[in-house]
């Protein structure tokens, strides 16, 4: 499963976004409809270009990023096995459409 989508973020503000263990592991739960076990392991890192993760013996999962115009292109690919591929191209593009949204601030101005 693969999809992709440009957002209006800087590689390095996806980045910050993207390279945190809990999200990883949500995300692979989410996509393949949970996990082997509870181990993950970053099997490739090229810091805002690419990451790449697996669950134990479960799911595979890469995103990958390059600056397009005004925002950075990112592409997510999954693979992990028939059982959870059936809601998966829609939970790829609700990852994105979280990646995407507005960050949250810390303050407001008053």
């Amino acid at each position: 499963m693969r999809t992709e989508r440009t957002l209006v973020k800087s590689p390095p503000e996806l980045w910050g976004l993207v390279d945190d263990v809990d999200l990883m592991r949500r995300w692979a739960a989410e996509i393949c409809g949970g996990l082997a076990n509870g181990s993950l392991e970053v099997a490739e890192s090229e810091p805002e270009e690419r990451l790449v993760w697996r669950c134990g013996d479960g799911p595979r999962l890469e995103l990958t990023m390059a600056e397009k115009g005004w925002g950075t292109n990112v592409t997510i690919e999954a693979e992990c096995g028939a059982a959870g591929a059936a809601g998966a191209a829609a939970v790829l593009e609700s990852l994105l459409d979280e990646l995407g949204s507005p960050t949250k601030r810390p303050f407001a101005r008053s």
